[in-house]
């Protein structure tokens, strides 16, 4: 048995969205691809669906730009819980790094100062 189907109108309804907005999303987020017809009717899966259903709660829930969303969803950022439609970057582990060695550094000459 293959895994259920929605035309765009049924998408549509059922995440309470216009039909334009599914189009522009699919413009936005590279994630999102429905598979078409042979008459180029998109169909959305139940990965699109919930695909779609996180992009419409990013967006229009947590108040995040689509620029926001899009970096949520491709794991550069991530939600700050405390702040709703902020947020948080993922940190870079060589930056991080570079961090405590410019702060060791600063601490050794803080320390020669001090003798």
């Amino acid at each position: 048995m293959s895994e259920k189907t929605y035309r765009i109108g049924e998408a549509a309804e059922l995440l309470n969205l216009k039909t334009h907005v599914l189009r522009f999303w699919e413009t936005e987020f590279p994630q999102l691809s429905p598979t078409r017809t042979d008459k180029g009717q998109r169909l959305y899966t139940e990965g699109d669906m919930t695909l779609l259903r996180r992009i419409r709660q990013l967006l229009h829930e947590q108040g995040m730009t689509i620029e926001g969303a899009r970096r949520v969803l491709e794991g550069s950022a991530v939600l700050d819980e405390n702040m709703p439609g902020r947020l948080a970057a993922v940190p870079d582990p060589a930056f991080i790094q570079m961090i405590v060695r410019e702060i060791s550094g600063v601490r050794h000459l803080l320390g020669k100062v001090r003798d």
